[in-house]
C-alpha cells in the first residue's frame, strides 16, 4: 500500500469514528415498544424493545402523531437501518428534534 493510500485509509477511519461519536443514546419508556419499518403506525412492526432500553438516534423524521409516555409527537427516531420508534416513548429531554433530520 502506498503512503497516499495509507493516509486515505486513516482519514476514512477517523471520519467513521467521528460520525459514530456524534450518535447519542437515549432511554425508552418503561413499556414494551414497537420498532417499525418506517416513521408511522401504518408501517410494519419489525421488532420490539423492552422497557428502559438504551437506543441510539441516528436521525429523526416526521411521521404519524403518537401520544406516549413523554407527550404527543410526530417525530420518529431512526434507531437502526430501516428501524424507527416514536419519539413520544423516548426520553430525549426535548419536545423537538435532538438529531439531524433523516434524508
Amino acid at each position: 500500500m502506498s503512503v497516499d493510500r495509507a493516509q486515505e485509509a486513516e482519514g476514512s477511519e477517523s471520519e467513521a469514528v467521528a460520525t459514530a461519536a456524534a450518535v447519542h443514546y437515549y432511554t425508552t419508556a418503561d413499556v414494551r415498544l414497537n420498532i417499525r419499518s418506517g416513521p408511522g403506525t401504518s408501517y410494519s412492526i419489525v421488532g420490539t424493545l423492552p422497557g428502559g432500553s438504551q437506543v441510539p438516534i441516528y436521525c429523526q423524521t416526521p411521521g404519524t402523531t403518537v401520544t406516549g409516555t413523554y407527550g404527543t409527537s410526530n417525530i420518529w427516531d431512526n434507531i437502526s437501518n430501516g428501524e424507527f420508534v416514536s419519539d413520544a416513548y423516548v426520553s430525549t429531554g426535548s419536545d423537538g428534534y435532538v438529531a439531524s433530520r433523516c434524508s
